[in-house]
């Protein structure tokens, strides 16, 4: 609002308008009123010399009875005096008579009116009465027939003095109490609006408490109308924004977590991009010079015999890392597909172990099982993949003369749900608490030296986390010591009736 500028509020507004409503509603009541009442005086005047000109024709009537044969204008030149007075004294009025000619023929006043009344006597001449005002004096002219014959002309004095008096007066009574029912009901519309603007002030200033930020605890206030309506609708959406601001806020941390995240993992591509264009070339170049070799010493048994060996180790390395860069690449961009249904888990934990068995003992470590039967709910070939990574990760890892134990056992989760547990034991390095939040990250691993030396690309994991996911599990580290770590996965054994992926720590003890 500008400085200097009136405010014209809504109190006064409504207040103004309340007030030209009463007056509206005064005056037009009073002029009905006042209407009314004119009229009501003067039918009932008219209704009175109707009664009294009848009356007075009758009385005429009655003359002429007695005085057949006596003309009209000479009756009422022989009468009409006599006659006037009778019929004032009958009506309570004073009475004047006029000839059909218009002449006057007597009087009930002790003096001849003179008033002008040519006009209405034309119109009593034609049958119809008539009327004529003058200040406080009415003058009522109405036909005297006799038998239908017209005779001449009654005319009645009245005094309008009283009915005017009474006019006035109610008048002026209505001026008076219409002033004050102005003044009363503008008084206590005033009061009323002021309130009721008072509580949408209140409201005002609770909805811009809520734009700086500072939201409501309770109702600004509480009535049973709508403002009270209003002021509840203002603090359940003052809840409603302090949740959206609360979730928003969290949202926004969780983005810039996010981007920190991928500037890291941009950062571990680069290293991984670099990393593996060294691990292409190095298998590459081994496999270029064997193959130079050969060209050069083709008839050397013991060459073409080492060379052999060589290149299929190396080109071995190369599918390995191929194979696990794509899985792991196919889901993230393209939803790896997964066809779940009821497996019997123990042929397959056999087969993984007779895969790695070999490999296992090249490697000086003893691959031992702990097999029990039971169902899972997962898809093969997906179970599978992650199985063969925990135990290559685990022979990987481990120390010479080590042991690599895989074993599993039937649980139930604290919501009552059977679950099977795999667990994958080793003697090896352990993982440092560093490695332990970020084992499952893409593109990590534990010791760079080692992956390079056993053709680790950081994709193992990462690729059995999102398998175990997507079979409606989970995978985790249970425990890790420098004398070795135990990765736990953990299946349904019936079909999930959610897509609720639970975490390790909503599970109970796995030991």
């Amino acid at each position: 609002m500008n400085k200097g500028k009136v405010r014209f509020g809504l109190k006064w507004k409504v207040a103004l308008l309340l007030a030209l409503l009463l007056i509206a509603v005064v005056v037009v009541l009073s002029t009905l009123v006042l209407a009314g009442i004119r009229e009501d005086q003067r039918v009932r005047l008219e209704q009175s010399f109707a009664q009294e000109a009848e009356a007075a024709n009758l009385r005429i009537h009655q003359e002429l009875l007695t005085n057949p044969q006596t003309q009209p204008d000479d009756f009422m030149e022989n009468v009409g005096q006599r006659l006037a007075v009778d019929l004032g004294t009958q009506s309570g009025m004073p009475v004047t008579l006029y000839k059909l000619d218009g002449t006057f023929t007597g009087t009930s006043l002790p003096f001849q009116p003179k008033m002008d009344v040519q006009d209405a006597l034309a119109h009593t001449a034609q049958g119809r009465s008539a009327y004529i005002t003058e200040g406080d004096q009415l003058l009522y002219l109405a036909p005297l027939r006799n038998m239908e014959q017209p005779i001449g002309t009654i005319q009645f004095h009245a005094s309008l003095a009283e009915q005017h008096a009474f006019y006035d007066r109610i008048q002026n009574l209505f001026i008076v109490t219409g002033l004050a029912v102005l003044a009363a009901g503008f008084l206590i519309g005033f009061l009323y609006v002021w309130r009721q603007v008072h509580v949408i002030s209140r409201l005002n200033q609770a909805a811009q408490r809520i734009g700086e930020g500072i939201y409501l605890r309770e109702p600004t206030v509480k009535r049973n109308d709508e403002l009270g309506e209003l002021a509840q609708g203002i603090y359940e959406m003052s809840g409603r924004i302090s949740l959206s601001v609360n979730q928003l806020t969290e949202e926004k941390q969780k983005l810039l977590d996010a981007i920190d995240r991928l500037r890291e993992l941009e950062q571990q591509q680069k290293q991984f991009i670099g990393n593996i264009s060294h691990e292409l070339k190095t298998p590459l170049t081994s496999i270029l010079a064997y193959a130079d070799l050969l060209e050069m010493y083709r008839d050397d048994p013991a060459l073409l015999e080492e060379a052999r060996g060589q290149i299929s180790q190396e080109a071995q390395r190369l599918y390995r890392l191929v194979e696990k860069a794509l899985q792991l690449s196919s889901m993230d961009i393209y939803e790896f597909e997964t066809h779940a249904e009821h497996v019997n888990l123990m042929p397959i934990l056999q087969e993984a172990a007779a895969r790695l068995e070999a490999k296992a003992e090249q490697s000086g470590i003893t691959l031992q099982t702990s097999l029990s039967e039971g169902k899972v709910w997962a898809d093969p070939e997906n179970l599978m993949h992650m199985i063969l990574n925990l135990l290559d990760n685990a022979i990987k890892y481990n120390r010479p003369g080590g042991t690599v134990t895989l074993a599993n056992e039937a649980d139930r989760d604290s919501q009552g749900h059977d679950r099977m547990v795999i667990k994958v034991s080793d003697t090896g390095i352990g993982i440092s608490d560093e490695a332990r939040e970020r084992i499952f990250d893409p593109f990590y691993t534990v010791s760079s030296d080692r992956s390079r030396v056993h053709g680790g690309t950081g994709l193992g994991l990462s690729l059995v986390r999102n398998l175990a996911e997507k079979q409606h599990g989970y995978v985790d580290v249970a425990e890790t010591s420098p004398n070795g770590s135990t990765f736990v996965v953990t299946l349904p054994m019936e079909r999930p009736q959610s897509q609720k992926v639970h975490s390790v720590e909503e599970s109970s003890d796995l030991e």
